[in-house]
């Protein structure tokens, strides 16, 4: 499975394997998966146990695609799925790096569904 990537892409997955294994979200904690490209940046949050999207955000959107994929656009990016849980009386999740380190954007998605009551 990991032998045809390059170094970089192979310890990523093997990481977000590890991770998933343990990282399970339910209806009363659903899961945040935080993707992350080189333009764009991409959050989910998924009720596991029905295999179901509940909220996601993304810089593709028409309402957020001024916002780059650095901190200050990860914050907003945080902040709006904060927002959208909110609507849907969620107010607490379990967080998935994706593989990625918890530095960088990803800390700044993280921080900015804090600030906006989220618990991790």
């Amino acid at each position: 499975m990991f032998k045809k990537l390059d170094d970089k892409a192979r310890k990523r997955l093997k990481r977000k394997v590890h991770i998933r294994k343990r990282v399970y979200g339910t209806a009363a904690r659903p899961r945040m998966t935080v993707t992350r490209s080189n333009s764009n940046l991409f959050v989910q949050v998924i009720n596991d146990d029905e295999g179901a999207t509940l909220a996601s955000v993304s810089t593709l959107e028409k309402d957020l695609s001024a916002l780059k994929a650095n901190i200050a656009g990860a914050t907003k990016v945080g902040e709006e799925i904060g927002r959208r849980l909110k609507e849907k009386n969620i107010t607490s999740i379990v967080f998935d790096r994706n593989g990625y380190l918890y530095h960088g954007v990803v800390k700044a998605i993280a921080d900015g569904a804090r600030s906006s009551g989220i618990e991790f």
